[in-house]
């Protein structure tokens, strides 16, 4: 019964995709003349590409997954793709001519690239999955800063670059029909070869090798084979995120249990899945458009799916604060926090004074001083009001569930704003105070969100942490398929995402001084609260602390300094992460002195940022928020590694 139960579920998917793409090519509006050429040249094609491109990703999933023992690896979640992405970026922006001619060879570099990564940064933790996924989170978010900045650089490639970073499935022949059938045929028969060694990665590397397994010779070649299938696809079609995911998930869903059985119905389900994706948005756009690139729309499964698999993820290792002991306590933190200050200022004095003119470097003073200060000081007063509401949301989130990875941008707070910003330039109210209750409703939504989820295995930092990127990846998906739409609205939520200070005007600044002041002070008010909280919720109460409404109080304030920094800078500065962590780094221990200086190092911080963006790229600028991305994670990606020699 069960075999014909999912019989009976495989037909039915394979008929509703098989009806999708017949509906999809008849509603294709015609040309009179050349029905005939767009047939065979342009919708068959794209049908096909869909389910070999599909059924590529589906495999290169079910080998990540097999390999790293990880429901939640595929070449999304683990950078990958945004590392191919990041490699034809720099190969189409300085070399278009090698890019052309030899695009798939880049991609393979560029996707080998970011698995090295992730694997080394993972190792020294026995791969464990929560680590290898954020290791892989930090590799994209740097790596898609990298390809945005040279994106906004290039400006005559803009276009056509994101065009095809979102995943366009838009066929003019069948070339890319060969080279991803070619591809998927050898990685299939490379599959099989690997049929026994695929079956004992199941086991534990114990029992793998007392059956004569190579572990390390049997995992090179299965993630070669994951990372080319991968890379290939993203050079023929950009980035199409999470079917590596969804195929397997659903694989085992639909019955799928042996390495045999997942490895056979994965690139089925892949197929289906990309199909069905690229169907709905031939049929849900309009005058012949796409209402999406398909490659938005597939990440729109990400979010929901990574939430839940979330259950099924195992760590073994537990992410935590380094002991206060640790840190070498400040003598007199008072003297450090105004020598601090003294820094800030000269920092914010020499962005206001030095620059660089088609004639060189100059040092503004008396008429050109005050000539520039209207454009330099907003800007200024701008990027430190923004540091310093990330830091304190980063402070907040960090002590409110004991996690040193949180942050605004890695648990997808910021991108909640950008959806709440969204839903206003849908619903043309996004002006002046409008914004910042937007913004601030969809952080809130997020924050929300991922606490309820991480409740349930009681605030374990894993949890939340996940949560927390499937909630940011959900986002960003909505972000991109509102881009994707192009015309004004995708251009002001573009802006956005830069986090350019370029418009920045006397209104933003005086909201990001206001909003700064309105919200940072009553978290010296709440020091105990943010004190007694990384101990648990049973230690907390025994202390006769109101948990819930601590928590509530505290996720208000954090997703409202969230949204009023976005807003000014984007969605990925990282300072949130940062600047709480140098504070402790320096010294500072308790917990009203942490927040004085991650403020003043917030600020500092993105005052540095704004400032080096104008410089290092002149007569170009690079937006505040990607370059301070561009700093900070690497940092990150450093502090993973740091924390990779505590264990349990």
């Amino acid at each position: 019964m069960a075999d014909l139960r999912f019989s009976r579920l495989w037909g039915g998917a394979a008929l509703l995709a098989l009806c999708a793409a017949v509906a999809a090519v008849l509603t294709r509006p015609g040309v009179p003349g050349l029905d005939d050429v767009m047939l065979w040249q342009v919708a068959l094609p794209r049908g096909a590409v869909a389910l070999l491109a599909g059924g590529a990703l589906g495999l290169s999933g079910a080998l990540l997954q097999r390999v790293l023992r990880n429901p939640i690896a595929d070449p999304s979640t683990l950078g990958i793709a945004a590392g191919a992405q990041l490699a034809l970026t720099l190969a189409l922006a300085f070399a278009p001519g090698l890019a052309v001619a030899g695009r798939e060879t880049i991609a393979l570099a560029g996707g080998a690239g970011a698995a090295v990564l992730v694997l080394a940064l993972g190792w020294r933790r026995g791969l464990d999955p929560v680590t290898v996924v954020l290791s892989g989170m930090m590799i994209a978010l740097v790596a898609g800063a990298v390809s945005a900045t040279l994106v906004l650089a290039r400006g005559e490639y803009v276009l056509s670059l994101y065009i095809w970073g979102a995943g366009s499935l838009a066929q003019q022949g069948w070339g890319s029909v060969a080279t991803i059938g070619s591809r998927l045929v050898l990685g299939l028969a490379a599959t099989a070869l690997l049929a026994r060694p695929l079956a004992l990665l199941g086991l534990d590397d114990a029992g793998a090798r007392s059956l004569g397994l190579g572990l390390a010779g049997a995992r090179l070649a299965a993630m070669t084979i994951a990372v080319w299938l991968a890379a290939t696809v993203t050079a023929e079609v950009g980035v199409i995120g999470f079917v590596g995911l969804a195929a397997p998930a659903f694989a085992r869903l639909a019955g799928a249990r042996t390495s045999r059985q997942i490895m056979t119905l994965a690139p089925i389900t892949g197929a289906l899945v990309l199909s069905l994706a690229d169907s709905f948005v031939q049929l849900a756009g309009t005058d012949g458009h796409d209402l999406a690139p398909t490659g938005a729309a597939t990440a729109l499964l990400g979010g929901p799916l990574l939430l839940w698999l979330l259950p099924r993820v195992h760590s073994v290792d537990r992410l935590r604060h380094r002991a206060a002991a640790a840190v070498r306590r400040l003598r007199r933190p008072a003297w450090a926090l105004a020598g601090l200050a003294g820094v800030v200022l000269l920092v914010a004095l020499a962005a206001l004074t030095i620059g660089r003119a088609a004639d060189g470097w100059h040092v503004a003073g008396g008429e050109l001083f005050a000539e520039l200060l209207p454009f330099r000081a907003p800007r200024l007063v701008a990027a430190g009001g923004a540091g310093m509401m990330l830091a304190a949301a980063g402070l907040v989130m960090q002590r409110m569930t004991g996690n040193p990875m949180a942050s605004p941008e890695v648990l997808g707070v910021s991108a909640g704003g950008g959806v709440g910003l969204a839903v206003l330039l849908f619903a043309g109210a996004a002006a002046g105070p409008l914004v910042l209750v937007g913004m601030g409703a969809g952080s809130l939504a997020v924050l929300l969100v991922m606490l309820a989820v991480a409740a349930r295995s009681g605030f374990g930092p894993e949890r939340l942490l996940l949560a927390g990127i499937a909630c940011g990846a959900l986002c960003m998906a909505v972000i991109s398929t509102v881009l994707a739409s192009g015309g004004m609205t995708a251009y002001m939520l573009l802006v956005w995402m830069s986090g350019s200070t370029n418009r920045v005007g006397p209104f933003e600044a005086w909201t990001a001084v206001g909003a700064t002041l309105v919200l940072v002070a009553p978290l010296f008010l709440l020091a105990r609260w943010m004190t007694v909280l990384p101990l648990g919720a049973t230690a907390s109460r025994s202390l006769g602390m109101p948990v819930h409404r601590a928590r509530l109080v505290l996720a208000v304030l954090a997703a409202l300094l969230t949204a009023a920094a976005s807003f000014v800078v984007g969605p990925l500065s990282l300072v949130g992460l940062m600047a709480p962590h140098l504070a402790r780094l320096m010294g500072f221990v308790r917990l009203r002195e942490q927040l004085a200086a991650a403020l003043l190092l917030g600020a500092l911080l993105l005052i540095l940022a704004d400032w080096l963006a104008r410089l290092v790229v002149f007569p170009y600028q690079v937006p505040t928020g990607l370059f301070a991305a561009l700093i900070g994670g690497p940092y990150l990606i450093w502090l993973l590694h740091r924390g990779g020699t505590q264990r349990d």
